[in-house]
């Protein structure tokens, strides 16, 4: 079995080729949902509880239920699309409002922030020639937490914006070593 240290025609993925798209950024002002300003993105990832059951002397493990974790990025804040103008939008859409007054007493709910707000999350990771090679798609995602960056007089460093994501799933389509695609973590 070849691998890609002892031979030429065999790579890794690289950490650097990825893409973000979140559906929606066209409601809240920027003209593509393609976050082209996108630093940093974890991959999903989920965690399986366990149960533990007792039985004499023994103790037996049975796997539980599946949690997604969290997704978070780090995007830089251009002027030209303001990264803040647009998070602060998409936080809006998702119906909050300040409460100045008492004529507006609408809230938040999860219809809103995933057709509204955030619609869907896409992260690809690309091969040397820019073909998605692996797709993960959060489904149901809203914004859980927004951090405006830190300003520094002594700095030189782009400003940015962390955001924090929580959805309900994730599917994740692959190429298969066949060369066809193929789905693994889809929701039955």
């Amino acid at each position: 079995m070849a691998n890609f240290w002892s031979t030429n025609n065999v790579e890794p993925k690289r950490n650097f080729r990825f893409k973000v798209q979140i559906t929606g950024l066209t409601n809240a002002g920027a003209p593509t949902d393609v976050v082209w300003w996108a630093k940093t993105v974890t991959t999903p990832a989920f965690d399986v509880t366990e149960v533990e059951h007792n039985y004499l002397d023994n103790k037996f493990y049975f796997p539980g239920r599946v949690t997604w974790n969290e997704v978070s990025m780090t995007l830089v804040d251009p002027i030209s699309i303001d990264a803040v103008a647009v998070t602060n939008q998409l936080l809006v859409n998702s119906g909050y409002t300040v409460k100045a007054d008492e004529t507006n007493l609408s809230t938040m709910s999860k219809k809103k922030a995933t057709t509204a707000g955030v619609e869907q999350i896409t992260i690809e990771i690309l091969d040397a020639e820019g073909t998605s090679i692996e797709t993960w798609t959060l489904k149901q995602p809203f914004i859980k937490s927004a951090k405006y960056g830190d300003l520094d007089y002594s700095s030189d460093d782009l400003r940015t914006v962390e955001m924090t994501f929580r959805y309900d799933w994730a599917e994740c389509v692959t190429a298969a070593p066949s060369g066809k695609p193929g789905t693994f973590f889809e929701k039955s």
